[in-house]
C-alpha cells in the first residue's frame, strides 16, 4: 500500500511511502489481539481493592444465642457474615492482576493491529514545535481533516514540546515508537507517523 506524505499544514507533497507487508498487510491474528490488550488493561489494574472479612471485624465472640430451642436458625459470634455489620464473606482482597506474555505473540498482536488501521494511517512530514502551544497542534489536526477525532501521533523519540501541545486535547495521543501498543493503536481513529518514525517501526519488527 502506497501513501501520499503531508505537510502539518494538511497539503500533500510529492514524497509517497510504501507500507511494509509483512508488518501493515498481515493475516490478522484476532486472539493475540485479545491476549495483549487484556494484559495491557489488566496491568493497569491497581488491585488495591480490600474488603474486612470476619477476622478483621471488631467485636466479641462471644455466641450470642444458644445452639437450640430459639425458633430461629443457628448463629456463632457477632462477627459472622450474616448479621448487618459482620465480615464479608470472600470479599475481594489485595492482589495483583500483572500476567506475561510470550514477545512474539505481543509482536504478532501489534502487527496485527497496525493491518487493521492501515487504511486510517496518515504520513506526515518530520516536524518540531519551536515553543510548545496547543493552539499549534489543534492547527494541525484541523488541517489534516482530524478534529474531533482520536489520534494517535507516534515519534521516533520523546520531544517535550509536542506531548505537551497536544497535552490538553482530549482525543489526542502522543507515544514514542518503543512505546506502542495493541490497545492505543486500536483506540485510535488515526495514526499520524512521521516519514523517520515508519522507517523506525519497521525496523523494530523487522
Amino acid at each position: 500500500m502506497e501513501l501520499v506524505v503531508y505537510k502539518i499544514n494538511g497539503e500533500k507533497t510529492s514524497k509517497k511511502v510504501k507500507l511494509n507487508n509483512s508488518i501493515f498487510g498481515i493475516e490478522p491474528n484476532d486472539h493475540a489481539i485479545y491476549l495483549d490488550t487484556k494484559q495491557i488493561m489488566a496491568n493497569k489494574r491497581q488491585g488495591t481493592h480490600c474488603t474486612k472479612e470476619r477476622n478483621a471485624i471488631t467485636g466479641s465472640r462471644r455466641k450470642i444465642k444458644r445452639q437450640k430451642g430459639t425458633g430461629t436458625a443457628r448463629a456463632g459470634d457477632i462477627k459472622s457474615p450474616i448479621f448487618r455489620g459482620g465480615g464479608r464473606a470472600f470479599g475481594p482482597q489485595p492482589r495483583s492482576y500483572h500476567f506475561k506474555l510470550n514477545k512474539k505473540l505481543k509482536e504478532l498482536a501489534r502487527k496485527s493491529a497496525l493491518t487493521y488501521k492501515a487504511k486510517d494511517i496518515i504520513i506526515v512530514e518530520d516536524f518540531a514545535f519551536e515553543t510548545p502551544k496547543t493552539k499549534n497542534y489543534s492547527e494541525m489536526l484541523n488541517n489534516l481533516k482530524l478534529d474531533g477525532k482520536r489520534t494517535l501521533l507516534v515519534l521516533i523519540e520523546k520531544n517535550d514540546n509536542i506531548f505537551l501541545s497536544s497535552r490538553n486535547l482530549q482525543k489526542a495521543s502522543v507515544t514514542k515508537v518503543s512505546g506502542l501498543n495493541t490497545y492505543d493503536i486500536l483506540h485510535a481513529n488515526n495514526l499520524l507517523i512521521p516519514v523517520n518514525s515508519l522507517k523506525e517501526i519497521e525496523k523494530l519488527f523487522a
